[in-house]
This record gives structure tokens, C-alpha cells and sequence, in this order.
């Protein structure tokens, strides 16, 4: 039974992701455990603020995931994925600044800081149900996915595709990079969402809360990897893949290929969603700069490193850069971005697959190798086989 199960077909036909969703769930299993169980002065003791790292880095690759599936799959290159990012992580903010209740500064039972300052006299008809938690959840999802509808609607019926696309999704990002920064829009301006207390009445800042939080990310980002490999070896991925390669063929077939590309658009942008709710509770704010277009094209330029079109490159992607990002920062900050910038030009131009490609060369290479090695030691076999038959019959 469990041989004919989706689940096992989708594991067993994925060599390389089974590795990656095995040390995901190592990975979830393992930090825990030493965080709690090793004493502070270990070798093997996990901090709790490498745990935050590590959940925030996991984050990421959930997000890398959603562009992955729509620029890898159907070749929609979105430079706007940020801003689905930022409208769960808004989303999620909203929550936890509505637990704060009298904890604030202003002491104000009902309004958030931000708001007492401005004088605001009563919450935005857009801030009414997040003190629910589960009415917070459904917009992490429902409002990235609004938007993804509406945008998507607009632009594939229009058969707007190519840097065309590209430009319209940063310009939308941009667009709502600047109208969350006024502080008339109600989400704390330039400053954003910050100084949350708990969540569902657990202290934030507790390693308990940390080490959950941790734990979601990746069960998160492995629920998401099956999610999406389920898509793309369907009948719908393969439908997809044709998009990508050849959309005026697949139209021609008579595919609504619009249809498609929103439904799949619109799923990339939940996850992009879930990604953020989870990414603002272990870094503690949100605020605008995660709209800003150079944002998008990191989570670009985590994908194309990887290897696009492959989903356990995203994620592999998503961790090389971001660990790089939190070295090299500390360690040359002044020129941490002419390296990113440097990644991408060296990752697009001699490397198309990415990392996984090269890693897959190689290894085809070495196997070739060994093959050959073995064919050539077959002939040698059989060379001194007949030999010895020649000896004997003389």
C-alpha cells in the first residue's frame, strides 16, 4: 500500500530531493535537541539565536520555492515575489500588534503605538478580525493570493509575458513599497510593525517560542517541496513545462494557457505568503523595505544559483546565498553587494543550471568515467579469457 501511495512516488522518483527533505527533517529534529539537551558551553550546543537564523534562512527557501515554480516550471520571471512575502508578513505583523493590547507604550488597550501617536481615533475598518489568529492565517493566504489573482488576471489575459512581465510585477512591488511607507496608509510608516510580545499567548521572545517557530519553518518548507513536486509531475506540470517552452504551441493545442498560469501564479503567491507570516515572528518586525524591488531580485538571483526548474535547487540556492550574506556582511560590509551582484552575472552566465547543474555534470562525468573504466576492464576480461581458451586448445 504505501509502495502505490502519491507520497512515496513522489519521494522515490526525486533522488536528490529525498536528500534535501531528509536533512529538513534532521534539520528540525536535531536543532531542537541541542539547543535544549546541550549545555551552553558545548561544542554542540545550538543557540537560540542560531535557531532564529536558521528558521529565517528556511523562510526564505519556502519563498524560494514559490518563484521556482512559476519562473522555473512555466517561465514567469515575477520580479514582484517580495511583495506576497510582504503582505503575509504584514499580515502576521498585524496579529501580534493587535496582542500587545495596554503592554504598549501608550498603554492604549485597542490601537497600536503607531496609531496613539497619530492621533488615530479608532482602528482602520483593514485592521478589525486580526486579533483572531485564525482570521490572521486566512489572510496571510487570501491576500497574497487576491492580489496574485487581480494582477494575474489582467496581465495573462492581456498575453503580457517576457521582461514585459518582469517589469510590470517590480513596478507593482515598488508601488506598494511606497504606499506602506505613508504613515496615512495605517501600517507604522517607515518603521513598520515591531515590538510584539507574544503569540497565541506564548512569550515571543521564550526559546520555547523560538524553537516552535523554528520547527514550523521546516515542516513548512518540506509540506511546500511535495506540494510543488506534486504540481510539476502532474499532467498539469507537464502542461506548464510546455508554457514555458513553447506557449504560442501550447495554445494552439487548445490549452487556456492563461488559466494556468494564473491558477499556478496565484499558489506561488500563497506560499510566498506563508513564508512571510513565518519569517516576521522570528526577526520581530516588518516593515516597507521588504517591498523593495532588490529584494525580488535576490530571491531571483537564490533560484538561479541553485538551478532553476529542479525545487530542491531553490532551496539549495536560498541557503548558500543568504549564509553567504550573513558572512560576508560582517566580514566586508562595505562591498557585500557588488558580491551579490557579482553571483548573479557569474550564476547566469557560466552557470545556467546553477549549482545543481554543475554538481549534476560532475557527477554524470565521474559515472561516464566509471563506466568506461568498467567496459574497458570487460574487454580486457574477455581478451584474456580467450587467450587462455587458445592456450588450452594448443
Amino acid at each position: 500500500m504505501l509502495k502505490n501511495s502519491i507520497l512515496y512516488t513522489l519521494i522515490m522518483n526525486d533522488k536528490v530531493g529525498r536528500y534535501i527533505l531528509a536533512a529538513l527533517l534532521a534539520l528540525a529534529i536535531l536543532v531542537p535537541i541541542l539547543n535544549i539537551v546541550m549545555p551552553e558551553g558545548s561544542f554542540l550546543h545550538v543557540p537560540t539565536y542560531t535557531v532564529s537564523l536558521l528558521g529565517k534562512y528556511l523562510c526564505y527557501a519556502l519563498l524560494a520555492l514559490a518563484l521556482d515554480l512559476v519562473w522555473g516550471y512555466c517561465g514567469i520571471l515575477s520580479l514582484g515575489h517580495g511583495a506576497f512575502f510582504a503582505l503575509g508578513g504584514y499580515a502576521m505583523g498585524m496579529y501580534l500588534m493587535r496582542q500587545i493590547g495596554d503592554r504598549g507604550v501608550y498603554g492604549n488597550a485597542e490601537l497600536p503605538d503607531f496609531m496613539v501617536f497619530l492621533n488615530w481615533d479608532s482602528l482602520p475598518w483593514y485592521w478589525l478580525g486580526f486579533d483572531s489568529f485564525t482570521f490572521a492565517m486566512i489572510m496571510v493566504i487570501v491576500v497574497p493570493g487576491l492580489l496574485a489573482f487581480v494582477f494575474g488576471w489582467l496581465a495573462f489575459r492581456s498575453r503580457v509575458t517576457g521582461v514585459y512581465l518582469s517589469i510590470i510585477t517590480q513596478a507593482l512591488t515598488f508601488a506598494l513599497m511606497q504606499a506602506f511607507f505613508l504613515n496615512d496608509f495605517g501600517f507604522g510608516g517607515n518603521n513598520g510593525l515591531t515590538d510584539f510580545k507574544e503569540i497565541l499567548g506564548f512569550d515571543i521572545q521564550s526559546d520555547g517560542t523560538r524553537l516552535t517557530l523554528f520547527v514550523l519553518s521546516a515542516v513548512s518548507v518540506i509540506l511546500a517541496y511535495l506540494a510543488c513536486r506534486f504540481i510539476t509531475t502532474s499532467k498539469f506540470g507537464r502542461v506548464l513545462v510546455s508554457i514555458r517552452d513553447a506557449e504560442s504551441r501550447t495554445r494552439f493545442l487548445g490549452y487556456r494557457v492563461e488559466h494556468y498560469k494564473l491558477l499556478v501564479f496565484i499558489f506561488s503567491a500563497m506560499l510566498a505568503g506563508i513564508a512571510g507570516a513565518l519569517f516576521v515572528p522570528q526577526v520581530g518586525i516588518i516593515n516597507p523595505g521588504e517591498f523593495s524591488p532588490i529584494n525580488s531580485i535576490e530571491i531571483v538571483i537564490w533560484v538561479a544559483l541553485g538551478g532553476r526548474g529542479t525545487l530542491y535547487g531553490a532551496v539549495i540556492g536560498a541557503l548558500v546565498v543568504n549564509y553567504a550574506k550573513t558572512y560576508f556582511t560582517g566580514a566586508f560590509p562595505e562591498i557585500w553587494l557588488f558580491m551579490l551582484g557579482g553571483l548573479f552575472v557569474i550564476s547566469t552566465t557560466y552557470l545556467p543550471r546553477g549549482i545543481v547543474g554543475v554538481a549534476e555534470s560532475l557527477m554524470g562525468k565521474r559515472k561516464a568515467r566509471s563506466t568506461h573504466g568498467s567496459d574497458d576492464s570487460s574487454d580486457q576480461s574477455d581478451a584474456d579469457t580467450d587467450k587462455n581458451i587458445g592456450e588450452v586448445k594448443s
